[in-house]
């Protein structure tokens, strides 16, 4: 069959890069040849499936509409030849049916037991056709722009099923089990543990479920039935070739993987946005393709040096940009956290006599990943307001609550009200709900309140999210802070439940204390601390006498590039009034 150039709005055009190779096996509408002209580089698509096994045009070909460009064994040229061969068969039986009608019935119960084979055979073929393929699966959204692989939970070879943890990924903010997109065999993994990854990153090639016993019925089938020694080194050949295709494709994979996980190393502090990638495009000489993957990759596409014909752009030029870039990025001296650099290294501490007897003990994985985000407070301008809240009446209510709550398996703790009347002041003062942009020109004022809320575990301190505060009640807002802390023990968090904070409170429950300065949470702009209530004297006005009132701490820690104090002292002022009476948020 042949594949022939469509339509390309100007009389010629030039093969500027051709995509398949003689024996690979397409799709329909999958690209086989780019084509440059002086107004547009346009990819062709195959107008048929099948195997390639003829390409017409080479690269600095002027082609026009209607020129074959490949040719292509199709599925039905291959039953064609088969129905042909089956014809001749048939024909020559007739022959000899005429010469000798004895070798004719002999013939005949030979060709019904070979009919019966290979009807026999036939479900099994079906069934290894429809079996599940080898299929590259990419990395979910995980909540941050890139995070370690802290354990790899499965080895190649091993069967997994739908939905089982396969793989663990730990940021900054949490340490987070990667399910398996299907159930199947895993044919190849393509991270290593200490890998920074980042959403969409192909990560494990698993083959579906189903091929290796269709094709164990297949191989039966093949052993049952005689086929004749012609056949044999059809099927090697066969073989063959889908191994070199399989060879061929993870080949082409690998520096794209490559690529991929190291340019998402590199560019997570400089990676260029895609209006600024466009601009550097302009004059630059490089098909669709390799300008979407430089869009993709953040790479600055006008520093790129090209290999093809007029110094042409491929794919390979980027990837070979991206690595080249790495060694130096790898030679250069490393600051780490870019903080610790400005340190002087610990001393020596060997020495009993000074420093006495030492022990090292290693950082959870939790805490490891943390470190860097930790960092980024140390460039904050962030400064702390503290107040006292009397939430005598507010406990009242919450004792009175309490019960009923508890018949429903509810934890209702103080917190709720915290959350919620937080959650109501943020959407009256809405710059505490904000981001500073990073050319520190504006704001990004946030529209709906989530919530982070700091949970201790015993690798370290976890921030779940609760999504739309403001429009949630107490009672579902201490069923969410419920269910959270639980899975965040249990490390059962998914990546959706980990991000998008727009603020956060960090309590201490009854741990103790009166008052700590937390620390914000870049890119938000300010973290509210609650401490420990405890009863305290407060002189009562109208009575001219102290009372006993239970007063909560809090502590409300900002960015003082986008609030000021006077702001910050109405804000926790505010606060500390509606948690004084819940009702006002009724109002």
């Amino acid at each position: 069959m042949d594949i022939k150039a469509p339509d390309l709005g100007v009389d010629s055009a030039e093969v500027s890069e051709i995509m398949v190779e003689v024996g690979d096996v397409i799709a329909k509408d999958d690209n086989i040849i780019l084509l440059e002209s002086d107004k547009a580089s346009v990819e062709v698509p195959s107008s048929a499936a099948g195997k390639v096994t003829k390409i017409s045009v080479a690269v600095g070909d002027q082609v026009s509409e209607g020129m074959v460009l490949i040719e292509l064994e199709s599925e039905a040229d291959a039953k064609d030849d088969t129905q042909s061969t089956d014809t001749e068969n048939k024909t020559e039986s007739g022959a000899d049916k005429q010469n000798e009608s004895q070798d004719n019935q002999q013939a005949e119960k030979q060709s019904d037991t070979n009919a019966a084979e290979e009807n026999t055979s036939q479900p099994a073929k079906q069934a290894s056709e429809q079996a599940g393929k080898a299929t590259t699966h990419a990395l979910p959204d995980l909540g941050v722009d890139e995070a370690q692989v802290s354990e790899i939970m499965v080895s190649v070879g091993d069967m997994v099923t739908a939905d089982q943890s396969i793989l663990l990924i730990e940021s900054d903010k949490a340490s987070v089990e990667v399910p398996a997109p299907e159930a199947g065999k895993v044919e190849k993994i393509l991270v290593q543990a200490g890998d920074m990854v980042a959403n969409g990153q192909d990560f494990i090639v698993i083959i579906g479920e189903g091929s290796d016993s269709a094709s164990n019925n297949a191989n039966e089938s093949k052993a049952d039935s005689s086929e004749s020694q012609a056949s044999k080194p059809a099927e090697s050949t066969n073989k063959t070739e889908s191994a070199e295709q399989s060879d061929k494709s993870q080949t082409t994979d690998e520096p794209k993987q490559a690529a991929k996980s190291t340019t998402d190393t590199s560019a997570a502090n400089a990676k260029l946005t895609e209006a600024q990638v466009n601009e550097k495009m302009v004059d630059i000489y490089a098909g669709p393709a390799v300008r979407k993957l430089a869009r993709q990759l953040g790479v600055d596409i006008s520093q790129v040096t090209g290999s093809a014909l007029n110094e042409r752009i491929l794919k390979e030029d980027l990837f070979a940009h991206v690595k080249d870039s790495l060694s130096k990025q790898k030679a250069a001296p490393a600051s780490g956290n870019g903080v610790s650099s400005s340190l002087p290294s610990l001393p020596d501490m060997s020495n009993t006599e000074i420093w006495g007897e030492t022990e090292v003990q290693d950082l959870s994985r939790l805490q490891k990943v943390s470190i860097p985000q930790l960092n980024y407070n140390t460039l904050l301008p962030q400064v702390t307001q503290f107040d006292l809240s009397d939430i005598t009446e507010t406990e009242k209510l919450r004792g009175e609550l309490k019960g009923a709550m508890k018949a429903e398996g509810i934890g209702f703790t103080i917190l709720a009200f915290v959350v919620k009347a937080t959650a109501y002041a943020l959407t009256q003062h809405p710059r505490f709900n904000s981001h500073l942009s990073d050319d520190n020109t504006q704001v990004v004022l946030r529209k709906s309140v989530n919530m982070g809320i700091a949970v201790a575990t015993d690798d370290g301190l976890i921030v779940p999210v609760i999504k739309n505060v403001q429009d949630k009640g107490l009672k579902q807002i201490a069923i969410e802070i419920g269910e959270l802390a639980v899975k965040a023990r249990d490390k059962k968090l998914t990546t959706k439940e980990l991000q998008g904070a727009s603020f956060t409170i960090s309590s201490q429950g009854n741990l103790g204390g009166t008052a700590f300065t937390p620390l914000v949470n870049w890119p938000q702009v300010g973290i509210l601390g609650v401490s420990e209530a405890s009863m305290q004297p407060r002189w009562n006005a109208s009575k001219q006498t102290f009372e006993p009132r239970l007063m909560l701490p809090l502590s409300l820690s900002y960015d003082h590039r986008v609030i000021n104090g006077a702001d910050a002292a109405v804000f926790t002022r505010y606060i500390a009034s509606l948690l004084a009476d819940p009702r006002r948020i009724l109002l």
